[in-house]
């Protein structure tokens, strides 16, 4: 199942990289934006609820998709590359085994706990 779900993350990452080839950036646009989501991981510093809180919102692929949906609406190619970047950031994550956060603990993940054997 691991497996099945890293080929489905691994899909949606390179969908990212095809939608972003639809606008008109240049193709270094794409690697440099790709971690700018983990700026939400800053919100830690404060407690592990509202890092969580942050991160999760930062990395939740509905928010990414409608993002990039307003932005293709309303024809604002910033906001479409602001949601693809985040949907794409996403997917890489979850290929690596980082899934959204719950609130106790940054390794504790929907996808399980990071660094721990299974």
């Amino acid at each position: 199942m691991d497996t099945l779900v890293k080929l489905e993350e691994a899909g949606q990452f390179l969908l990212s990289i095809f939608l972003f080839a639809q606008l008109d950036y240049a193709w270094w646009v794409f690697p440099a934006c790709l971690l700018l989501p983990d700026i939400a991981m800053l919100a830690y510093a404060i407690n592990p609820r509202v890092g969580a809180f942050w991160y999760n919102l930062f990395h939740h692929k509905l928010i990414a998709l409608a993002v990039f949906g307003v932005g293709f609406m309303l024809n604002f190619p910033l906001l479409s590359l602001a949601g693809i970047i985040l949907f794409g950031h996403s997917a890489m994550d979850r290929i690596f085994g980082y899934g959204l956060k719950y609130g106790d603990d940054f390794k504790h993940t929907h996808l399980g706990w990071i660094g721990r054997k299974k």
